[in-house]
C-alpha cells in the first residue's frame, strides 16, 4: 500500500514531472477518485507528468488563490495548484522545480470547503505539509 512520499506510479521518463503523495489521505483520496472517474484521473495523471502549470483550459486546472496559493513542502515555499477531476472532485498539488516533482496536498471526490468564498483568504499564511 502506497504511503506519504510514496511515487504515484509508474516513475517518470526523461523529461517528465515526478509525481509523489504528500500525505498518506492522499493516497486513500487518489484511490477513491480512481474509482469514481478513472478516465478522468488518467488525465489529471498525464497533466501533471506533462505540464502541471498548464493554463489551456484555466477552469479546470489553475493556481490556487490567497492563503492556499502556497504551501511550505520540506522547508520551501512552493506554488499550489488545483485541477478538477469531476464536477466535485479536485486533485491539489505543489510543484517543486527544483527536483521537478510534483507533490499531491490532497485529492478528493468532494469539492473541498477551504475554496468556498469566504473561506482560505488570510494573506500570507500558507499551510504546512
Amino acid at each position: 500500500m502506497p504511503e506519504r512520499k510514496d511515487e504515484v506510479a509508474p516513475p517518470p521518463r526523461d523529461g517528465e514531472w515526478r509525481i509523489r503523495y504528500g500525505a498518506n489521505d492522499v493516497v486513500d483520496g487518489w484511490g477513491a477518485l480512481e474509482c469514481e472517474a478513472p478516465e478522468r484521473l488518467r488525465w489529471v495523471w498525464e497533466q501533471l507528468r506533462h505540464n502541471p502549470r498548464d493554463r489551456t483550459n484555466r477552469r479546470r486546472q489553475h493556481r490556487l488563490e490567497h492563503n492556499l496559493s502556497s504551501r511550505i513542502v520540506d522547508g520551501k515555499e512552493l506554488e499550489q495548484w488545483q485541477i478538477e477531476v469531476t464536477g466535485s472532485g479536485r486533485v491539489w498539488y505543489v510543484i517543486d522545480d527544483e527536483a521537478k516533482t510534483v507533490w499531491v496536498t490532497l485529492a478528493a471526490t468532494g469539492h473541498p470547503g477551504a475554496t468556498d468564498r469566504g473561506k482560505g483568504r488570510g494573506k500570507g499564511t500558507s499551510r504546512r505539509r
